[in-house]
């Protein structure tokens, strides 16, 4: 984050690192927000925990998730084991992308010689961002990040395009095609793939009647897009015929 809230909020994940494990619980530090915070015993792990050691270890940095809040105390109470492992990896990967981020917000700092303007660089871009994972996805996307220091911001942006490389999306589709023209299908059917190939959708040929059909893009729904406009292309062109697509799961990307 930019500025870091002082508390976080509760059914927030957070990057919690295991400072001293008790009989009952364990306290550590919420690594985001430099502050205590308690992991009861019972929110270690699903069901009766005879050995908390064998859950959690002292120096051990997890995933957790805030399950309440005293705002007056400073106190908040963590739970592992309401966390998803879906949820963990997001949340690792977020965090790690953020302290990436900053990282190049700082090297952009000290190549445009821009140290004793950070904190006027850091209100500026407040404004506008939360956190500078968000720049950086602005930066990536073409937006402009806001008036601010004009050689830090045309440094910050050179170090961006240069160290991070953008996200792509993939989709595929496999696709069941038949022509039932007995002299023309086949060339029907090439004629409407490479109509399709002339969209960017890579066409792979798996045995008659199966096609894989592949799209990218920059982010999902472009890449489903081309997929919808290959689908009518096939079915405007394959007109006595059959035509069929069905989605590959866990092949998106």
């Amino acid at each position: 984050m930019i500025y870091p809230k002082k508390l976080p909020e509760n059914e927030e994940l957070v990057i919690v690192r295991i400072k001293k494990i008790m009989p009952f619980g364990a306290y550590c530090d919420l690594v985001e927000y430099n502050l205590d915070a308690y992991l009861p015993i019972k929110e270690v792990a699903p069901g009766w925990i005879k050995n908390i050691h064998e859950f959690i270890k002292e120096g051990q940095q997890r995933v957790a998730k805030v399950v309440f809040v005293d705002p007056e105390k400073k106190a908040v109470d963590l739970s592992l084991k309401k966390v998803s492992k879906k949820e963990e990896k997001d949340k690792i990967s977020q965090y790690n992308l953020e302290k990436r981020s900053e990282k190049l917000f700082e090297q952009a700092l000290s190549e445009s010689k821009r140290e004793d303007k950070k904190e006027e660089i850091k209100a500026a871009l407040a404004q506008k961002f939360q956190n500078y994972s968000d720049v950086i996805e602005a930066v990536m996307s073409g937006e402009d990040i806001g008036t601010i220091d004009p050689e830090f911001k045309n440094k910050f942006v050179e170090i961006v395009r240069k160290n991070i490389r953008p996200k792509r999306y993939k989709v595929n589709y496999i696709a069941e095609i038949e022509d039932y023209d007995t002299e023309r299908g086949i060339d029907i059917i090439k004629t409407a793939l490479g109509k399709v190939k002339a969209l960017g959708v890579e066409v792979l040929y798996l045995g008659a009647p199966h096609y894989k059909l592949s799209a990218e893009d920059m982010d999902y729904h472009s890449a489903e897009s081309k997929i919808k406009k290959a689908e009518e292309i096939l079915r405007d062109t394959i007109t006595q015929g059959f035509v069929e697509l069905k989605k590959m799961e866990g092949e998106s990307q």
